[in-house]
């Protein structure tokens, strides 16, 4: 460091450093992204949710239930049932009440007296379940056991008013929710693995990627190995048999190397979205893009040939001009190896829009030029 003194040499040598440190820093960021949990992407086989569905009334309304004769018979039994006293069928043609259908998603491990939410839809011709309760109500699981109870004042979120022919509403109303309106009245078992292991579902197939959760495992905590695409297969330890949870604490805490995702293009033809993933590639291709613009245009004009005294006649006349407008073409060449982000950029630079690029993409993908899985949703 010839030419600076001390003060000098011993801020460029910090300087140094702190950039030697800056750089092992980001190496460790960069590292450490390309790195996934076993827990972030995979779950255990037989560890899922379960549905609940019942059938019930919701009362309360003012006066926009349904009028279905099933809503008149469930109200008729439910008035049976604690009793009462019907005169006649009068008694029950209000439109206070409603028929619906509750339905409720039970997490794995839920116990008894656990509350869950629950949806609340209308069956017949109710206009809103707005302000309305849900009377005490049975939730099946496929089985036909019962599982949980409902009931509860019901949430629309919005409002519906109508009158004189014109209507207003901010939400649909004739569904709706009720927070912790159900209850667990039994317990869903659900067992974790076998006698000998477990299966690992991951969630997207990738040979690659199971193959590397396998191994991970197999180093760090127990047996494993890939059964296909997406399952992986994990033997307990002896150790472990009866303490089930605490391995599986151990094996969704193993990290594995991120797999690359298979080439697509993702395609939205309605909103007009395109998604380009990574390593798209293009094999050599020529993409011309032109376009022709008609417009049609109508003049609006009054003839009067003759004076009214001579038995002329207004006549109105509508002239209509035709134009047509096309653009120059432009040719775009890609060589080999050449990316779609290439592409995109080149046409971009033509003003091509999103749907002629859409149609581009396709044209790609028939003609064998692209390289890539073409995904239009």
């Amino acid at each position: 460091m010839r030419g600076l003194n001390s003060t000098q040499a011993k801020l460029i040598a910090w300087g140094l450093l702190l950039m030697g440190i800056a750089g092992h820093a980001l190496l460790g960021l960069s590292a450490s992204a390309a790195t996934l949990r076993v827990k972030d992407i995979s779950r255990v086989k037989g560890v899922r949710n379960n549905q609940l569905v019942g059938y019930g009334l919701v009362v309360g309304l003012s006066k926009t239930g349904d009028k279905s004769r099933s809503t008149q018979s469930t109200t008729a039994n439910l008035i049976n049932n604690f009793n009462g006293r019907l005169n006649n069928d009068n008694d029950i043609r209000s439109t206070n009440t409603a028929a619906v259908i509750v339905t409720a998603i039970v997490p794995p491990f839920a116990k008894e007296g656990d509350p869950l939410d629950v949806m609340v839809s209308s069956m017949a011709d109710a206009a809103s379940l707005e302000g309305g309760v849900l009377v005490n109500t049975e939730l099946r699981a496929p089985n036909g056991e019962v599982v949980a109870l409902a009931q509860g004042p019901l949430s629309t979120g919005g409002t519906s008013v109508s009158a004189s022919g014109s209507s207003k509403r901010t939400a649909i109303t004739t569904s709706a929710r009720i927070p912790n309106g159900a209850i667990m009245e039994r317990e869903i078992h659900t067992d974790i693995g076998d006698e000998n292991g477990m299966d690992l579902v991951l969630n997207r197939t990738d040979f690659t990627l199971a193959s590397r959760v396998a191994e991970s495992i197999t180093k760090s905590v127990a047996p494993a190995r890939a059964i296909d695409g997406s399952t992986v297969r994990v033997l307990f330890p002896d150790q472990f048999i009866d303490n089930r949870v605490a391995f599986l604490s151990r094996v969704e805490n193993v990290t594995v190397n991120a797999t690359e995702e298979v080439a697509k293009v993702v395609i939205n033809e309605r909103t007009g979205t395109i998604v380009i993933g990574n390593n798209v590639k293009l094999l050599p291709a020529a993409v011309a893009h032109g376009g022709i613009t008609v417009s049609v245009s109508t003049e609006n004009s009054v003839s009067q040939p003759d004076s009214f005294s001579q038995g002329g006649q207004t006549v109105g006349i509508s002239n209509s001009k035709i134009a047509i407008d096309k653009a120059q073409g432009s040719l775009v060449k890609l060589g080999a190896n050449a990316t779609l982000q290439d592409l995109v950029a080149a046409l971009n630079a033509l003003g091509v829009t999103p749907s002629d690029l859409i149609s581009v993409l396709q044209a790609l993908k028939a003609s064998g030029s692209l390289e890539a899985t073409l995904e239009i949703i």
